[in-house]
Parts: structure tokens; C-alpha cells; sequence
């Protein structure tokens, strides 16, 4: 491990969520933290996580540097850290893992709910945002109108929002068509409202969205609106390569 990757010892205890910067000088001063065997009462020492032994109380500190969870947002959360006014997604999480400031990879509207990746890998969630990278988003949705082979083939064109933008292809499923219809698509970038508006364009409304995957990552559909739980290691694997095919620009 490199020598800039020595970290202050009271951050790294409050990185994985053992206290306060208060609360840890405490436990330093209380000699309940030991380094490699040794009391620690300096909470400016530097170690070195995942190689130097931490014991809190006697109990071993596994470091970790990143956490993944998969949430299952409910409607009238923000995709957001922080909000003065209104709930966000990070406040459904327990202390122990807002210690490791997540934050949402892209945005869910706030009436949609579904597939919502939580972490604090900032390369991760470039390559998954990166518009060069076109990882699918899927989503479920129920629709005013009746959904046609005709909009499907829009879709795999691509579609003229109103205010001029031309999207990239899609794929439109269509589960059932009438007066109210349910489909399943998959879009290849997370322009604002995206769906929304591309059946918009289409002259037919969104009444409920929810995504149900992003790239290879599917919803676990235990997790009920406002669960979570942390990524396996398969799918976080998973993410990390990212297999997922480029659309066709050439689709018509």
C-alpha cells in the first residue's frame, strides 16, 4: 500500500462508523483502541487501513473503503444527500452506513420508484453516469393511452422530445395495451424526465415508473419501497466490468 494512503487513525474509525470525531478522541483517551496489539491514544496517528489491525473494545475493525447498497426508493424521496424541505433517499439509511457518505449514482424522479444504486465508489458511478459508456437503464412502467407497435418503433428510432432533443434508440416491451398499458423499456442515457417525455412526445402519459435494472444490477424484488441491502460480491463484480453491449446508433 502506498505511503499516501497512511490515513489519520480517528478518520478512519469515523469512516467506518465507530463515533464521532468526539466520540472517537474518547475512546482513544479511554485506551479502547489498539494499532497492531498496542494501546493508541493519539488520534492523529497514521496507519495504514486493511494492513495495520485495529481493535475497538477488543473487537476487530475490518476496513472497508467502499460500501454498495441496492435500494428499492419509495415515491416522495428525493434521489439526493441532502434536502432543507424534503426527504432524501441517504435518510433511510442507518448511522453505519451514512458514516461512508453515499450518495445516489444518477436520479430517480420523485414520484417513480424502484432500482437505486447507493454508493461512495466515485469511479464506479462515473463509468455507470458516463453518457460514452451507455449503460442500460430498465424500467416498469404504466402508461395513459394505448401503448402500439408503431410507438415501439419510435422508440427504436429514437424519439423527438419536444424541445427538439432526438434520443437515443430504445426498446419498448409491451406487457399490455388498452386504455391503460404497461410496458417494460430499456433507454441507453438518463436525460431529465426522460421517459416521461419521450412518451410524451408520443402523446400518451406516465402514471407509474419504476426501474427495475441498471446495466447488469437487477432489483432484488424482496426488498420492499424503502429497503436496502448491500451488493454481493457477484454483483458488484458485476458493475465493475460492466459487459453490458452498446446500442446500435444505426437501429431503425
Amino acid at each position: 500500500m502506498a505511503e499516501k494512503e497512511r490515513q489519520r487513525l480517528d478518520r478512519v474509525l469515523a469512516h467506518m462508523g465507530l463515533g464521532t470525531r468526539k466520540e472517537i478522541k474518547r475512546l482513544l483517551k479511554e485506551k479502547r483502541v489498539r494499532v497492531n496489539g498496542e494501546p493508541a491514544g493519539d488520534p492523529g496517528l497514521y496507519v495504514l487501513p486493511g494492513r495495520d489491525r485495529l481493535e475497538v473494545d477488543g473487537k476487530p475493525v475490518e476496513y472497508r473503503r467502499y460500501i454498495y447498497l441496492m435500494l428499492n426508493k419509495p415515491q416522495g424521496v428525493l434521489s439526493a444527500t441532502e434536502d432543507k424541505l424534503a426527504k432524501v433517499v441517504v435518510d433511510l439509511l442507518p448511522p453505519e452506513y451514512r458514516a461512508f457518505h453515499p450518495f445516489p449514482v444518477g436520479r430517480l424522479d420523485r414520484d417513480a420508484e424502484g432500482l437505486l444504486l447507493l454508493t461512495n465508489d466515485g469511479k464506479l458511478a462515473h463509468r455507470l453516469l458516463s453518457p460514452k459508456k451507455h449503460v442500460p437503464r430498465t424500467y416498469f412502467a404504466v402508461v395513459s393511452g394505448r401503448v402500439t407497435e408503431a410507438d415501439a418503433g419510435a422508440f427504436r428510432r429514437g424519439v423527438t422530445l419536444n424541445d427538439g432533443y432526438l434520443t437515443m434508440p430504445g426498446e419498448l416491451k409491451i406487457l399490455h395495451s388498452g386504455p391503460e398499458s404497461e410496458v417494460e423499456l430499456t433507454i441507453y442515457e438518463g436525460k431529465y424526465h426522460q421517459v416521461k417525455r419521450m412518451f410524451e412526445a408520443l402523446g400518451k402519459k406516465v402514471t407509474y415508473l419504476k426501474r427495475i435494472a441498471i446495466g447488469p444490477l437487477v432489483l432484488d424484488e424482496t426488498l420492499k419501497p424503502g429497503e436496502y441491502r448491500e451488493l454481493k460480491e457477484k454483483e458488484i463484480n458485476a458493475l465493475l466490468d460492466n459487459p453490458q453491449p452498446k446500442p446500435d446508433p444505426l437501429i431503425n
